[in-house]
């Protein structure tokens, strides 16, 4: 079987020394752990991890389409998290799958995308260090995708800041950047919601690789820090929900303005266009037809009645 080529592939041992593999065929040597990083697309991936575990473990780790969860599965841990994308000319709420299975000797990870989380752990390898123990190197992880979904957390907080500030002058103009705060909310929530709880989950039950206590601290902080950013999500939800109601309101009230006002000019003209076209027919008999005066008197007639319909909408508070 043609060994697939790993994105990143490194030999932890057990004094804590990393070394880069060449060959995913050789043996592991005693103690440590083995991490392989691989790329989806790559053909060979599917068969080789099938072969170092099962091809259940395989369609999980392979499957183009996931959402964060956690299954124990045989001697081992199958696990999916996401990361926000920050690869150049993306868009961060467009996250990146992590999936993984980890074993006590073993830890495979795939992905279709580059993470920053997962090359800063692979720079460190290189450097000859990097997590003691597969349960560590999960907790790396973990952290190292939580870090980074700080700043565009608070880039959403400082947006929805901005559109409260501005929508006390022009509110009607701002609802596409609201509707793209909305969507944002909406894409970064759906997946770390499930992570929040795959990782409280796993700092509160003893599973499989991941059962040392100070990897259970760990990813309760971990877990702690996710949860508080899924509580800003929610904020920023409900903070958009308010001010997309306030624009719908100041729209209704330009609306309601609006309406009022063409409705008290066709008031106002309405019996002027009437008492024009009666004055207007051609028949005989029309008082003052032969009176000079007649037209002035007339037009001060016409400005006098408009003049005490305006008055009585102001009385009535409707101008």
């Amino acid at each position: 079987m043609i060994a697939p080529t790993p994105i990143y592939a490194y030999e932890m041992s057990d004094n804590g020394a990393a070394v880069a593999v060449s060959d995913l065929d050789t043996a592991s040597p005693e103690g440590g752990y083995r991490w392989v990083h691989l790329d989806l697309s790559d053909p060979a991936a599917f068969a080789w991890i099938a072969q170092q575990s099962d091809p259940v473990v395989a369609g999980a780790l392979m499957r183009a389409d996931t959402r964060p969860r956690m299954a124990e599965h045989a001697d081992g841990l199958i696990l999916i998290m996401r990361g926000v994308n920050l690869n150049p000319n993306s868009d961060p709420e467009d996250m990146v799958s992590l999936r993984l299975w980890v074993t006590d000797r073993l830890v495979i990870t795939t992905r279709m995308r580059r993470l920053m989380a997962v090359s800063e752990i692979a720079d460190q390898m290189a450097q000859g260090s990097g997590p003691a123990t597969p349960a560590d190197l999960v907790c790396a992880l973990s952290q190292g995708l939580t870090i980074r979904m700080e700043p565009v957390l608070e880039a959403l907080v400082d947006e929805i800041d901005d559109l409260e500030e501005r929508s006390v002058d022009r509110a009607s103009r701002l609802r596409g950047e609201l509707a793209d705060i909305r969507r944002s909310t909406i894409a970064l929530r759906r997946y770390l919601a499930p992570q929040r709880d795959i990782l409280a989950r796993l700092s509160l039950e003893d599973v499989g690789p991941l059962h040392h206590p100070h990897v259970r601290v760990t990813l309760r902080e971990t877990a702690d820090r996710i949860a508080r950013l899924v509580e800003e999500l929610d904020m920023v939800r409900e903070r958009s929900s308010i001010l997309n109601d306030q624009m719908v309101d100041a729209r209704a009230e330009e609306m309601n303005a609006a309406m009022l006002l063409l409705s008290v000019v066709a008031a106002v003209f309405l019996p002027l266009g009437f008492l024009t076209g009666l004055l207007g027919i051609n028949v005989g008999g029309l008082p003052g037809a032969s009176w000079p005066y007649a037209f002035a008197l007339v037009c001060a007639a016409c400005l006098g009645l408009a003049g005490g319909l305006i008055w009585w909408f102001r009385r009535k508070g409707w101008l």
